[in-house]
């Protein structure tokens, strides 16, 4: 068995912990147990708890798939917060070889994001598949905000402070529920269940009947030191607002902790305007859904 330097193992531990975090977010979100998720997919739920901990390795692909098939998720989803994509494409490669030529034309020409976007459209069209792997652009973070749902460098001092400022642009003038309330709400999820991922990411959300899905992120002018699964204090802060629950809420969640594993972050935090930051993350996504 090789060994690992501390660096490694470090880096291991990290992505174990933060893996877990967001299984466990997901998990929580779609009203499972963890007795009643490691049921459906045949596993003991001892084994379950370590991996939502961080103490036990990412489950395989095929299992990651069978998760996603619970929890009603695009199985790319899971795959890529499990770094499991790799050896699913490697298994790929083995069975056609010929693909292989494929991927380095891919690669000599370094495609963007959005070029690799409008490939992915066109195999979509010509060779549909019966259930989706991937999330639809139509529940897409990006589509969910406006250049007054960015608040870019933000001083706070507590996440508290970023849930009020959040809810006042999220809650509709004259509407049934206050910002103040709404807020309220939000903090009431946040401590039944944190919502801090990687990489300095967290997704404070709340369920409101009636609401159309909306969000706000806001990148922080001072990281704040908060407990969090990898260690990285948090910077970038989404905050979401939907109607019902359900794959579609599901979906969001599972976007946002796509970012937080995509390293996001840093270039969403870099952001010099707020259109600046949405095309940003509208790149982000197509490069990763």
């Amino acid at each position: 068995m090789p060994a690992f330097s501390d660096a490694e193992s470090a880096s291991r531990a990290r992505a174990l912990a933060e893996f877990g975090a967001a299984l466990r977010l997901l998990r929580v979100e779609a009203g499972l147990s963890l007795r009643a998720l490691a049921h459906r997919i045949g596993v003991s739920s001892a084994y379950l708890s370590r991996v939502e901990h961080g103490h036990d390795a990412i489950p395989t692909p095929d299992r990651l798939t069978a998760i996603a098939s619970v929890l009603e998720l695009p199985p790319a989803v899971l795959l890529e917060l499990g770094r499991q994509v790799e050896p699913l494409v490697s298994r790929y490669l083995e069975r056609v070889p010929a693909a292989n030529a494929l991927f380095l034309e891919l690669a000599r020409r370094n495609l963007s994001g959005p070029q690799l976007a409008r490939i992915k459209a066109f195999v979509d069209a010509e060779f549909p598949v019966s259930a989706p792997f991937g999330v639809s652009p139509a529940r897409r973070l990006s589509g969910l905000l406006t250049p007054e749902r960015i608040v870019l460098h933000l001083s706070c001092a507590h996440i508290e402070d970023v849930i009020d400022v959040a809810a006042s642009r999220l809650a509709p003038p004259g509407g049934a529920l206050a910002a103040s309330a709404l807020a309220q709400e939000i903090l009431r999820r946040e401590r039944e269940s944190p919502t801090v991922l990687g990489n300095g990411v967290a997704v404070p959300h709340a369920i409101v009947a009636g609401a159309c899905p909306a969000a706000v992120i806001a990148t922080l002018a001072e990281p704040l030191v908060v407990p969090t699964p990898g260690g990285a204090p948090l910077r970038l802060i989404v905050v979401l607002v939907c109607g019902e629950g359900g794959r579609a809420h599901l979906e969001l969640l599972a976007q946002v902790a796509r970012l937080a594993s995509h390293n996001a972050a840093d270039a969403l935090c870099a952001a010099r305007g707020p259109e600046q930051l949405i095309e940003q993350l509208s790149q982000i996504e197509a490069g990763c859904g």
